[in-house]
């Protein structure tokens, strides 16, 4: 079975959630046995860009080394990168030359081909909250799921609720495989204490990750943060990381301390010295930010979403005085503390990628 994965998110400025699905499949494919399966990469032209998590630098900055190259599997490049490679696809053009049996789709974003399809698609929050994202990308999203049903032999869904609404989309079938909570390096100690240090942070504090952009709701999160923040022993500050997604710029109020994109170790190591995460989108299809935390034993305050399946602190996103009561427990109650790092670190130990990756190759087998 000859299986092409499109692989184009990796190479983009912010690969985003997406891209950490993509690389923990591909890692989750690489470290289980799959004799008679042959894996390769579809994705855009490279560009002279910086690569990485980060997105700080112009996409097409200076040259940098190829984000798939570390899984060492044949890739074709389209005619064109990123974006102008989707639009491609998106009217039937650029289809992939190398021989497949089965096309997967790590988003909506996919080309034509007379193999099967799958598609990874990871929640329909455009539908729910359209006004969370700009018009462009609402029709974009619109229009890629009608392609998505009328083409996918199989849609996966991280969640049995994103199942469930692609169901009711007329998906004429659907399979949940969760995603993995073990894809981060283990803590860079050193660089997380320069970087605290740089930005006047010596003592506890809260934590806040992911993409700055509406549907985020980070505002939901530091207006809960300060009511909070008098109710702790001291203010301790909110710790803000992640990139600039869409929309207006996030104004920091007062203790929030906007640290913009850090790399994984990093990341590692901020979960690891934190007081607690702080994590409220409107809506979420799994949420991997909250299984991160709870992978390096930080209690979550998190709105409902299927990741961290109901063992973090659950509140109404909408809701600043709920939001700030559960940061106060989070981050002072001692045995509540306990309890959530114990029921997080265990649910965080059931969600691997080379599981994820053994049910992939379940679904694929099935359609050949």
């Amino acid at each position: 079975m000859r299986v092409m994965v499109v692989a184009e998110q990796l190479r983009r400025r912010v690969p985003g959630g997406i891209g950490t699905y993509a690389a923990g499949l591909l890692s989750g494919l690489a470290a289980v046995d799959h004799p008679g399966v042959e894996i390769a990469l579809l994705a855009g032209r490279p560009g002279r860009r910086s690569g990485g998590p980060s997105g700080r630098s112009p996409e097409y900055a200076r040259p940098a080394a190829d984000p798939l190259a570390p899984w060492g599997l044949p890739i074709e490049a389209g005619p064109l990168p990123g974006r102008g490679l989707v639009r491609l696809w998106d009217h039937g053009r650029a289809r992939p030359r190398r021989p497949h049996d089965v096309l997967h789709a790590v988003s909506q974003a996919f080309p034509v081909s007379a193999a099967p399809l799958s598609v990874m698609v990871h929640d329909l929050s455009y539908r729910h909250f359209p006004d969370a994202f700009p018009p462009r990308g609402r029709r974009w999203h619109e229009a890629s799921l009608a392609r998505v049903v009328a083409r996918a032999a199989v849609v996966i869904a991280p969640s049995r609720a994103t199942a469930e609404d692609l169901a009711a989309e007329g998906a004429r079938r659907t399979e949940v495989i969760e995603h993995g909570a073990d894809h981060l390096p283990p803590p860079d100690t050193e660089r997380t204490a320069g970087l605290l240090g740089r930005l006047g942070i010596g003592g506890p504090f809260l934590l806040s990750v992911g993409t700055l952009e509406p549907r985020k709701n980070l505002s939901g999160a530091m207006a809960g943060y300060t009511r909070a923040r008098s109710r702790l022993p001291e203010p301790w500050p909110l710790l803000v990381v992640g990139p600039a997604g869409w929309g207006p710029g996030v104004e920091p109020v007062e203790g929030a301390v906007m640290a913009g994109a850090v790399d994984d170790a990093v990341l590692a190591g901020l979960y690891a010295s934190a007081r607690c995460l702080v994590y409220v989108p409107l809506l979420e299809g799994f949420g991997l930010p909250p299984v991160e935390a709870m992978a390096h034993g930080l209690p979550v305050v998190v709105s409902p979403m299927p990741g961290p399946g109901g063992e973090g602190l659950e509140v109404a996103p909408g809701d600043p005085e709920e939001i700030a009561q559960a940061l106060v427990l989070a981050a002072t109650d001692g045995p509540l503390r306990d309890q959530l790092i114990e029921k997080g670190r265990r649910r965080a130990a059931g969600l691997t990628w080379a599981a994820s990756a053994r049910r992939h190759l379940e679904v694929w087998e099935s359609l050949c």
